[in-house]
């Protein structure tokens, strides 16, 4: 991958990590508002010699979504 592609990478994810925060802080408004989804259990396998366990939760919430937004803008900008 390029460099700017890197960027972008992350980019959306501070977006994500922000605006989660962002969402968390203001917890009772509509910014907080948002869906989970995932495994809400671990998936373990268990081969007897080695034990892996999978798991995986997405958490989205309006803020997130706004973070996105704002560094796809950022990275229109710095290209």
């Amino acid at each position: 991958m390029k460099k700017w592609n890197w960027t972008l990478v992350l980019l959306v994810l501070i977006g994500f990590v922000i605006g989660r925060f962002i969402g968390t802080y203001f917890e009772g408004t509509w910014l907080n508002y948002g869906q989970a989804f995932g495994l809400s259990e671990p998936v373990v396998l268990d081969l007897g010699f080695i034990l892996l366990t999978f798991g995986l939760k997405i958490q989205i919430n309006i803020a997130s979504v706004i973070g996105v937004i704002l560094s796809l803008v950022v990275y229109r900008f710095i290209r």
